[in-house]
């Protein structure tokens, strides 16, 4: 962090901020419990990058941006990873004399001759980002196989004595192998990590934007410790081979605490672990963040403002539904309204909310859990999944009795949701007169920035497209949402998309990070009147995208063109 004079000054000078202005940021950054540069940066009311630029001026230093620098890895080793990251300093360039580093401070004269006495060369200092910062330090766990810890332990790791499971999962490598596989998930960005015992080896994947990546294979003789020492982790019993087992277990890398939610699965070569990755405090991302576009954010708001009635949200395992519940819960989470919920299990924890997660085995259900927080005077619940008839009675009634519920179910689309709930025996009536809204969503991958170029689609994705969508419908849909078509994009063959070419920040794939792609349906008075006379999930899909339902094959249309995604990315999701 800058210091507070320098920051102070800063602002007035670069920024035409008074001494007022920054008065009332700093009361509400102290409101919430944050420092003013941080404050400022989070609310957007400052650019990091030209606030360190405007430091850097005032130091009269060069400024140097790390996003998208490629960093070679011999470069970066002369900085230990501790120290790089204990003193805020980066190496990333080198020439025969010189040593080029850049520093988050670059007045700490002592980290500056360390530097030069143990490397032995001279120091360049250039000032950085802390966020440009943070991500360079990912350049140091960017290889799992190159790891010193996994190399000791091909050579010394024998813990494959059963008898003794707790003494093989204490030993120093695989302590270091299991630690070594977490931490490189983090710095991945991965979702989940797959440990899989094959007849010769153990196989580590992870899941890196929905997609599953192999990053190593361990040797056999590992295996039983690995699984013991995750085992001892999530408290879970060592000794047990047969049936599966499900824990979690807390960890903090540098100043981010994570959560990783286990589950072990006794398989033909031994026991498979798949673990969830889920980041503690991380604050619920906004509706514009998830990736709603502004007229469909604006259904979702009103629909949340009603006070009571049901959101539902639909899709497959992993298309980000429970974010989606999250997100609309932040919006929702005032100091004024009491907000239960029961999920299975909880992934996030949230301050300000009553969270409960069920437990079958007691007899603790989704039901039961929510027939007993109807008695804890809530005026918002939140049950993480509707999957039978007795908890979809329960939520129904719950929102017919002045409470907002939310909760998720599992079908293909929007209008499919409203004939699922029926055939769960609700009458049609409760159905239609308690839905505010329904959205269904898929997750898709978003096109790296750093090797973002126009493409024009190939002869078969342009066959496939023109079967799915009139070149009618599509300029209408563009128009809808401001998108402005030169005179050269008048047929599909000519018009301009995007692609990643494939670079080290994305590891070759083209993609960066994941977005939703959404549809929804907004129960009004016609579709009630269709729902009372039990219309099939077709008519109800037809009469909505008549009247301007945007589904999610369209959705995902519009951000392929916006360049936030690809087409083939669409069509792999959509399997239209």
């Amino acid at each position: 962090m800058l210091p507070t004079s320098t920051l102070e000054s800063i602002l007035k000078k670069s920024f035409k901020f008074s001494t007022n202005t920054i008065k009332t940021y700093l009361g509400e950054a102290e409101k919430k419990r944050k420092d003013l540069e941080t404050y400022l940066i989070d609310q957007e009311i400052v650019d990091e990058e030209k606030l360190y630029m405007a430091a850097a001026k005032k130091l009269d230093i060069s400024y140097t941006g790390l996003k998208g620098k490629e960093i070679k890895k011999e470069i970066i080793n002369l900085v230990p990873a501790s120290f790089a990251a204990t003193h805020g300093v980066i190496a990333f360039h080198k020439t025969p004399d010189e040593i080029q580093i850049a520093m988050l401070d670059p007045t700490d004269i002592q980290t500056i001759e360390f530097l030069r006495r143990k490397i032995g060369l001279t120091p360049k200092t250039y000032m950085t980002s802390p966020s440009d910062l943070k991500e360079a330090l990912r350049t140091y766990h960017a290889d799992l196989s190159s790891d010193e810890t996994i190399i000791q332990l091909n050579t010394e790791g024998q813990a494959g004595n059963e008898k003794d499971l707790k003494k093989a999962a204490e030993e120093l490598p695989i302590i270091n192998i299991v630690n070594s596989v977490l931490e490189h998930a983090v710095y991945e960005g991965a979702s989940d990590i797959h440990v899989e015992p094959t007849d010769r080896e153990v196989a580590v994947r992870y899941r890196i934007d929905g997609m599953l990546k192999q990053v190593m294979t361990l040797p056999k003789q590992v295996q039983n410790g690995i699984v013991a020492r995750v085992k001892i982790l999530a408290k879970l019993k060592i000794d047990e081979h047969m049936i599966p087992q499900d824990g979690r277990f807390k960890i903090q890398i540098q100043d981010e605490k994570l959560s990783f939610r286990v589950s072990i699965m006794p398989v033909y070569d031994g026991e498979k672990i798949v673990m969830r990755l889920l980041h503690e405090g991380q604050k619920p991302l906004s509706l514009e963040e998830l990736g709603f576009l502004p007229n469909i954010k604006e259904e979702v708001e009103d629909a949340i403002k009603k006070p009571h009635g049901m959101i539902l949200v639909t899709g497959p395992t992993g298309s980000g539904k429970t974010t989606t519940l999250y997100s609309v819960l932040g919006i929702l989470n005032q100091p004024h309204v009491n907000i239960c919920t029961i999920e299975d299990p909880i992934e996030y924890h949230v301050n300000g909310i009553n969270q409960s997660q069920i437990n079958p085995k007691a007899g603790f259900t989704f039901a039961s859990g929510l027939r007993a927080f109807l008695r804890q005077d809530p005026d918002i619940v939140m049950v993480g999944e509707i999957r039978d008839k007795e908890t979809a009675e329960i939520a129904i009634h719950a929102a017919m009795t002045g409470h907002l519920v939310l909760s998720t179910l599992h079908t293909n689309d929007a209008p499919t949701t409203l004939p699922r709930l029926i055939d769960m025996d609700i009458p049609p009536f409760l159905v239609a007169f308690t839905s505010n809204i329904i959205v269904a969503q898929r997750l898709v991958r978003k096109i790296c920035p750093h090797c973002k170029k126009e493409l024009r689609l190939s002869k078969q994705e342009l066959k496939q497209l023109s079967k799915l969508i009139e070149m009618k419908k599509l300029v209408n849909l563009f128009k809808t949402q401001n998108i402005h078509l030169n005179t050269k994009e008048r047929n599909l063959d000519s018009m301009v998309f995007y692609r990643g070419e494939g670079c080290s920040r994305c590891h070759k794939s083209g993609y960066k990070g994941r977005i939703g792609i959404y549809e929804v349906l907004t129960i009004n008075e016609n579709i009630t009147k269709m729902i009372n006379s039990r219309a099939n999930a077709q008519d109800i899909k037809e009469y909505a995208e008549k009247n301007g339902m945007v589904n999610l094959f369209e959705d995902g249309l519009i951000k392929a063109k916006q360049g936030i995604t690809t087409i083939e990315e669409i069509l792999r999701v959509t399997k239209e």
